[in-house]
């Protein structure tokens, strides 16, 4: 079987069709990771709400994910996708609690008696950053790791294919190793 699975038509159909079918991520993916190098992130547009409180807020992850979900509710928001978490900077903390369409930020204000409730949601193209960033549902959790194990088959196969030819044979190993090389270089000199 392995040996039939090895041979070049089968390879060629497989790599071809694999990479026409997750053509769509892996430019999504290509995109934003390059682009989040250089700083475009993408943007929000975000609604500030005020909760009264009647005592101040304490860091605890249930009771302000409680309130969050609360105040959403009553917004007719719906929450982010991902688990909410408390942050700490030094004294001050807030709730944080992202998705791919929405983040939602949690927080004490200087008055004790209310909390600020940040709801920031995506444009389109934060939306697939988030997404990058793995900030959406399991539903594209599952895809992006089957899209995953595509790109390994994908550039395994090129690879097997291109050292089958007896031609590209010594240029697959040495792009191979200039491959390597030049990633240890980069990786080390940043």
């Amino acid at each position: 079987v392995f040996r039939q699975m090895m041979n070049r038509k089968y390879l060629m159909m497989a790599h071809s069709l694999l990479a026409a079918f997750t053509l769509p991520a892996a430019l999504m993916f290509m995109i934003t990771g390059a682009l989040y190098t250089w700083g475009e992130k993408g943007s929000y547009e975000n609604e500030v709400h005020e909760i009264a409180l009647a005592e101040p807020l304490s860091p605890e992850l249930d009771a302000l994910t409680a309130m969050a979900s609360g105040k959403l509710e009553a917004l007719g928001v719906s929450a982010p996708e991902g688990q909410p978490k408390v942050k700490q900077y030094g004294n001050h903390f807030l709730l944080e609690w992202t998705g791919s369409s929405k983040d939602v930020i949690l927080e004490p204000t200087n008055d004790p008696s209310v909390a600020k409730l940040t709801v920031k949601d995506t444009t389109w193209y934060r939306t697939l950053v988030q997404l990058h960033k793995a900030k959406g549902g399991t539903i594209f959790k599952v895809y992006a790791a089957f899209f995953a194990v595509v790109l390994a088959f994908i550039l395994l196969s090129g690879f097997i294919m291109a050292f089958q030819m007896p031609r590209l044979r010594g240029a697959t190993i040495i792009a191979t190793v200039l491959g390597i090389v030049t990633f240890a270089a980069v990786v080390w000199l940043s």
